[in-house]
């Protein structure tokens, strides 16, 4: 399948490795020089639970560097940026290309509508963790998964297509079409540890340094899948408990994309998430103090740091 990949972070780029690796031609499309330049000069360094490797049969490039229109585009920006993102590449979206997000958060299958036909729009989410380590470095220690459908609950056959394509690299996926309570559940879970990391500095295993931590954690997701059933939406707490229990226990030395950004000085994804949370709570009436504590927290970790790179 011809595959590209807007938005080479760190899942970006891991997920545009393993397709490459499994035969798929991948493009991965970023502004990112410097990751760019490595991965033209070396390959895109992959390191997977006891295995380093370098793929070289892949492509970097910057939007406006590319020009064919590809099957698949896998969207992993920011989702702050997802707009902006898909307007620079607006040239190879054709009438057959598949778009699907597994972006973190809500409002992303709305943004890219605006840009494809919805029937051409699928939606999921992944459990799979990932780091960029260094310019062309990308890390991924442990297991996870993709729930996806199309967006508008009628293209199967794009969907069975699509899922075919992720598991022939192995990153176990499967066509659901109660995609929407994964969402919640995705949102919940990283309502819990992409805020937690954030706000403490932590990696996701060291969470569970301390039972409080760990029940924190447990009551941010449950405030989170409150909402969502008041909402409609049939998530379920066990599924998004056992997955943060899973990730604590397992994904050792990860770092969640909303602490990556935290140190990096750049804005997070904290309102498509915590803070989209506290929103919808709001309309159904259901309190939610340590979602919306954590979204406040990582606020002012925000102004703090763009007060002092302004100065």
């Amino acid at each position: 399948m011809e595959i590209a990949v807007l938005g080479a972070g760190a899942m970006g780029s891991m997920f545009g490795g393993r397709l490459a690796e499994a035969g798929h031609s991948v493009t991965l499309i970023d502004i990112n020089q410097p990751h760019l330049d490595a991965i033209e000069a070396d390959g895109l360094r992959l390191e997977t639970d006891g295995k380093s490797r370098a793929v070289r049969n892949i492509v970097a490039t910057r939007p406006e560097a590319t020009t064919n229109a590809p099957e698949l585009l896998l969207v992993f920006t920011k989702s702050m940026h997802t707009r902006t993102a898909l307007s620079g590449i607006r040239h190879l979206l054709g009438e057959a290309t598949s778009v699907l997000t597994l972006q973190n958060g809500l409002g992303n299958v709305e943004v890219i509508q605006d840009f494809v036909a919805p029937s051409n729009v699928l939606i999921g989410v992944t459990t799979w963790p990932a780091d960029l380590v260094a310019p062309g470095a990308v890390s991924s220690h442990g297991e996870g998964k993709i729930r996806m459908m199309s967006a508008d609950g009628k293209g199967a056959s794009k969907a069975v297509a699509v899922a075919d394509a992720l598991n022939s690299a192995g990153l176990n996926c499967h066509v659901d079409q109660n995609v929407w309570a994964a969402i919640w559940e995705k949102v919940a879970f990283n309502a819990a540890l992409n805020s937690l990391c954030a706000v403490s500095g932590c990696t996701v295993d060291q969470l569970g340094l301390l039972e409080d931590s760990k029940q924190l954690a447990l009551s941010v997701a449950a405030e989170v899948i409150s909402v969502a059933n008041a909402s409609g939406v049939e998530a379920e707490l066990e599924i998004c408990s056992s997955n943060i229990l899973d990730a604590i226990e397992k994904h050792r030395g990860h770092k969640p994309s909303m602490l990556q950004d935290v140190l990096a000085r750049r804005k997070t994804e904290i309102e498509s998430i915590n803070g989209v949370v506290v929103v919808a709570a709001g309309r159904v009436n259901v309190p939610v103090p340590n979602t919306e504590t954590l979204a406040k927290l990582v606020r002012l970790i925000e102004a703090r740091n763009a007060s002092a790179f302004s100065k």
